[in-house]
């Protein structure tokens, strides 16, 4: 009952009414029960007990149902996400039904036309090596000064020779510039040798590129947090070392020639050997991808370093087939696009160096192949798989990625009687060196030695050259077939790793323990152990030391 004085009724009531109430509440709830007994419904749920720790293989059952989870969830992400783009796309739609019934038909038309071509330019793969040679050829034509980034770590395998050629055709007196990059990964003694073998051709500038660059944008915040005068990273992938030599060498070209138009220099070269690392050192920051990945710059991108010089950043130069299988697997992308399997990779570069210097630089034990290398590398930097299993493959892509990048030290012996190539003649040697300040350049380079701190040359892997590296330029260049075995090759590549067996038999004995390998988890639900493959060549299989039991007991 509402009192005259208050706003709303009293929800007070008698406690005889109250307690009515709450016994009809738990006769109705009593009744709910007994009909869901007698139906066999259940409406308490169980408690998961979980996996008891007394459980073998508890820790694999649990890691195997939360990716299980995981996995759902990431359907049910999917499928919601689905959804909203098939909403978004019907949106779009109706919009451009309603737009294009608004316009005139001579815009129609206009558009019709961009259309057409804009899905041309777009079904040009970036990554196919044709587009890849147009664009390289685009930097060619556009620059004043071709830049030549070699890794001074096999200067004469990653030059290029039919690059060179165009250049040296190419209208215009355009310039040939060699950079000798990570020569902090050579011995002082190496570089210093390589660098008079190739000043006989053009002028060499060493370089050291920082690894460590990062974007703009952070270092800003970074320097909103501390001065700018304290942040001083000392690490040694972050120190740059020859890159005031080149700006000042290319700044004194520009005030020579005395034009207004801003200098154009092209930076050209095989993938990974620092094209783009080289242009953020220049910049101070980073103004173009680079990675340890091959072939991430796909396209032209000019860097503006200097009021007068411009950088043009290019894609790298795409290797003939018909190069020898070494000079392919350093310096080709054929491992990314799926033609050459990383074991085949390793197995050619291992051939190439002494045994005992890989050993002492992996800290790996004797080893009779490159698969059983392989998985003493895997054990020892545990990279292991369900079982024990050695993961041979992440074991070959980090073996690779420490060649192709900036992190092993390996090195190659200069010629003793190095003769210049048939292209190049007296005359276009003396071309290609007038207008630079050569004696600034020559200081420069002994400051960038005094700078760089080398390794020793005993930690060093001595590494054999094939020589120059052929690339391709144009499209009507590159074959249709797969790339093979050169028939120049030498006949010490074809040999076997092991000189009592046969190729074939220690090609057929590496397949099985691989397929075996791979093949120890074949169902994600089931847990299952196998030993290690234990790989055993067939040489020590036919050894005459084998006892014959059937002499004494027939």
């Amino acid at each position: 009952m509402k009192r005259p004085k208050l706003k709303k009724a009293s929800k007070r009531v008698s406690c005889a009414k109250r307690y009515k109430i709450q016994k009809k509440v738990r006769e109705h709830n009593r009744k709910l029960r007994k009909e869901a007994k007698k139906k066999g419904v259940s409406r308490r749920v169980k408690k998961d007990p979980g996996v008891p720790s007394s459980a073998p293989f508890k820790e694999e059952v649990l890691r195997e149902a939360e990716q299980r989870r995981l996995q759902i969830e990431e359907e049910k992400e999917k499928k919601k996400q689905a959804i909203k783009e098939e909403r978004a796309q019907k949106r779009k739609k109706e919009k451009e039904a309603a737009s294009k019934e608004a316009e005139p038909n001579a815009k129609k038309a206009r558009q019709d036309k961009d259309s057409k071509q804009s899905a041309k330019r777009i079904a040009l793969d970036k990554s196919s090596k044709p587009f890849l040679c147009s664009e390289l050829n685009k930097v060619i034509d556009a620059s004043d000064v071709i830049v030549e980034v070699l890794d001074a770590r096999d200067p004469l395998g990653y030059r290029c020779p039919q690059l060179e050629q165009a250049v040296l055709q190419r209208e215009g007196n355009k310039k040939l510039l060699l950079v000798l990059n990570k020569i902090d990964l050579v011995p002082k003694e190496n570089v210093e040798r390589w660098q008079r073998c190739l000043q006989q051709e053009f002028p060499v500038v060493l370089f050291k590129a920082a690894t460590l660059i990062r974007e703009k944008t952070v270092q800003e915040k970074k320097s909103r947090i501390v001065p700018s005068n304290e942040i001083l990273d000392k690490s040694r992938g972050a120190v740059c070392s020859g890159s005031s030599c080149l700006s000042e060498l290319l700044a004194t070209y520009v005030a020579n020639a005395q034009s207004e138009d801003s200098l154009k220099v092209g930076i050209v070269g095989f993938p990974n050997v620092g094209k783009s690392s080289l242009i953020n050192s220049m910049k101070g920051f980073q103004a173009c991808n680079a990675g340890v990945k091959r072939g991430i710059t796909k396209s032209m991108q000019d860097v503006h370093i200097l009021k007068n010089v411009k950088l043009l950043d290019s894609p790298g130069i795409v290797a003939a087939p018909s190069n020898p299988v070494v000079s392919m697997a350093l310096r080709s992308l054929q491992v990314e696009e799926g033609q050459e399997s990383m074991l085949e990779a390793v197995r050619t570069l291992l051939k190439q160096c002494d045994k005992t210097q890989i050993m002492l630089q992996y800290n790996v034990p004797d080893f009779r192949n490159s698969l059983e290398f392989l998985t003493l590398f895997a054990k020892k930097r545990g990279y292991l798989q369900k079982g024990g299993v050695p993961n041979t493959e992440l074991a070959a892509t980090t073996f690779l990625a420490d060649w192709t990048g900036a992190k092993l030290s390996y090195h190659c012996k200069v010629p003793e009687k190095y003769n210049p190539p048939s292209y190049l003649s007296k005359d276009n040697i003396t071309e290609m060196q007038n207008g630079w300040d050569l004696k600034k350049l020559a200081t420069g380079n002994v400051e960038t030695l005094k700078g760089v701190k080398f390794p020793n040359p005993a930690s060093s892997i001595s590494f054999i050259s094939k020589g120059p590296t052929a690339g391709l330029l144009s499209v009507s260049e590159i074959p249709e077939e797969k790339p093979g075995i050169s028939p120049t090759q030498p006949e010490a590549e074809k040999k076997s790793e092991e000189p009592e067996c046969t190729v074939e038999e220690s090609e057929k004995v590496e397949k099985t323990v691989e397929a075996q390998s791979t093949s120890v988890i074949q169902k994600t639900g089931q847990v299952r152990f196998q030993s290690v493959p234990v790989d055993i060549s067939l040489c020590t299989a036919k050894t005459d030391d084998a006892y014959d039991f059937n002499t004494d007991f027939k």
